[in-house]
């Protein structure tokens, strides 16, 4: 049995790092699978991210259905994002979905996608797909972009696709979400952290390379992106070296003194 304190002081953890890395606004969460219970994850109540500090902030649900257990109430109305994910995905065991400014601009801009643009982003892979809420709206749904039932939450973790090579996992770590933000995946607290910060950075780089590109007179195609076999190495890397910025991050949150963590440091 794994110590149920050590998960929930990381996911704590993760929720300041997110913050202080500017990757999730106050709407934005974290999910990670139950390491007793693979059929339960945690996801913190309605809050922003900063304001995570102890076990109450935390809630428990089913992956079936992102039903509420064990004296849960209430929580995301997004909270199906997660759990259709986790249905889906038997290896992914955590989940962000951010609403990152940085990366809004590439969900509505259908003439630019999102390429790596640096080793560290090699994990976006040769594609990063964009869900379209609309296409799978029906009659009665509110069209307020949310994924706040089961069904829209399973259309929208069906756009990662299926590795067929490791079927369990998605093709895809990430996806956007037209004019809302994005996911990704990945296989611990620790992994979905760095892939959503260097998401959101490679965002950046890539933005400031194309208006680069553009003042020299050379448009778009002045780009120089990752191979397809840089980005398979570089994913590659980037899947090993998780424990490398966590260890930076979770001491850098720590001594902000903006946050507090109840169950305290997390173990490496």
């Amino acid at each position: 049995m794994v110590n149920l304190t050590a998960t929930l002081s990381t996911l704590i953890a993760a929720n300041h790092i997110l913050d202080y890395l500017n990757v999730l606004d106050p709407f934005g969460h974290i999910s990670v699978r139950n390491p007793n219970n693979n059929d339960t994850f945690f996801l913190a109540y309605q809050m922003g991210a900063a304001i995570v500090s102890g076990p109450k902030d935390i809630g428990e649900y089913q992956v079936s259905d992102g039903s509420a257990v064990n004296g849960t109430r209430g929580g995301y109305a997004e909270r199906y994002i997660h759990s259709e994910i986790l249905k889906r995905y038997p290896d992914v065991n955590a989940v962000i979905h951010s609403h990152s400014e940085d990366v809004l601009p590439y969900t509505i801009t259908g003439s630019v996608e999102v390429q790596p643009t640096y080793h560290m982003a090699g994990f976006l892979g040769d594609d990063v797909p964009n869900f379209d809420i609309e296409s799978v709206y029906e009659a009665t749904d509110p069209h307020d972009m949310l994924v706040n039932t089961p069904r829209l939450g399973a259309a929208l973790a069906a756009v990662l696709g299926t590795n067929t090579s490791q079927p369990g996992a998605p093709l895809y770590t990430t996806a956007l979400q037209r004019g809302h933000g994005f996911i990704t995946t990945g296989t611990s607290i620790e992994q979905v952290t760095e892939f959503a910060y260097y998401a959101t950075s490679n965002a950046r780089v890539q933005t400031r390379a194309i208006g680069l590109s553009a003042s020299a007179g050379m448009g778009i195609d002045g780009v120089h992106y990752l191979s397809t076999e840089e980005r398979r190495d570089s994913k590659n890397m980037n899947i090993w070296i998780s424990y490398k910025p966590w260890k930076q991050w979770v001491i850098q949150s720590e001594r902000s003194g903006m946050y507090v963590n109840e169950l305290g440091t997390p173990p490496v």
